[in-house]
């Protein structure tokens, strides 16, 4: 018997338009002959189902049901496909729990832990996983621009803590310019990060549960056109990604090996992409998203492909692992 899938998408972070992308490509290449998709919009004033004739029914929060011409409609799974709040950080992944519905995506405790840079970056050091030197503000603090300068020099990165896809992101050069990153930052968050600039080779590395097992997925070389990897980069052609990638065995042992014990040690479940730098074949952590970008473009997916692993394998196999709990 075919089970219903519903696909949670948007959200309301400064992501939401990324989110409806992988969303819909989900849709689309889920194994129609074993479930029922059903695309689900979740924003702050409404969540919504929308059917093929773009109309909406609302949901019902009690217990995540629908009705279509008069018909209750449960759901046996949820595929979470929301970048950024509330899909990222936890509070959806609270909720299912909550109602005991099976989703896709990590635990809310990890989901809430690994959205936070510095609060993943400061758990996983004790573990022997290395990351660049750091200052932390929170809105509100006293702004030292020498004290933070003395501990991460220049050039530095200034980012908003909890938000993906490179938004609230600067790269500063110049003393008289990280006022206005930091402010930049805080426009994205009420936490921000500044990190000393690591000058390496740059990568992302899928780990993901399929079929049963942790599995590190080929390895993704991030080079950009622009100063760093930023949203253009990403979502705007202005980068290349190679698959796999250009890296020497022993960098690739390392950093799977790296990945995986982040993946392990933080008790994760579905997928994760984790960007590193490498500064003298030493892999250097930057973050680890767990709702990573799900379009035929992003990175996950391509690395998917290069392990032999299609998108409906991939969309198949997390529904499975969430079902299998329940």
């Amino acid at each position: 018997m075919k089970k219903n899938v519903a696909i949670i998408m948007g959200g309301y972070s400064s992501e939401h338009k990324i989110s409806l992308k992988s969303g819909n490509v989900v849709f689309d290449y889920l194994d129609k002959k074993t479930f029922n998709a059903y695309r689900i919009h979740i924003f702050k004033d409404k969540w919504v189902y929308i059917d093929q004739n773009e109309s909406e029914h609302p949901v019902n929060r009690n217990d995540f049901s629908i009705e279509i011409k008069g018909v209750k409609l449960t759901f046996d799974c949820v595929f979470n496909a929301i970048h950024g709040t509330p899909g990222e950080d936890g509070l959806m992944q609270a909720y299912f729990e909550l109602i005991g519905l099976p989703q896709t995506s990590c635990d809310y405790y990890q989901a809430a832990l690994t959205f936070n840079k510095r609060d993943l970056l400061s758990t996983l050091k004790p573990y022997g996983i290395k990351s660049a030197e750091s200052y932390f503000l929170n809105l509100g603090d006293e702004i030292d621009v020498d004290k933070i300068i003395k501990k991460v020099g220049l050039p530095c990165f200034v980012k908003a803590n909890k938000a993906g896809s490179s938004f609230g992101i600067s790269k500063v050069y110049k003393k008289e310019n990280l006022g206005i990153a930091i402010d930049n930052a805080f426009k994205e968050d009420d936490e921000i990060i500044i990190e000393a600039f690591l000058e390496g080779t740059e990568v992302s590395v899928g780990v993901i549960t399929f079929k049963g097992e942790t599995k590190v997925l080929p390895i993704t070389e991030i080079v950009t056109e622009n100063d760093f990897f930023d949203y253009e980069a990403k979502y705007e052609g202005k980068s290349t990604e190679i698959t796999p990638a250009r890296i020497s065995k022993e960098q690739e042992k390392k950093v799977s090996e790296v990945a995986k014990q982040a993946y392990e040690v933080l008790k994760m479940k579905g997928y994760s992409r984790s960007e590193f730098i490498f500064i003298d074949d030493e892999p250097f952590m930057l973050e680890m998203n767990t709702t990573p970008g799900l379009t035929t473009e992003s990175i996950l997916p391509q690395q998917a492909k290069e392990a032999g692993i299609s998108l409906s394998q991939l969309f198949g196999s997390a529904i499975d692992e969430a079902l299998k709990e329940k």
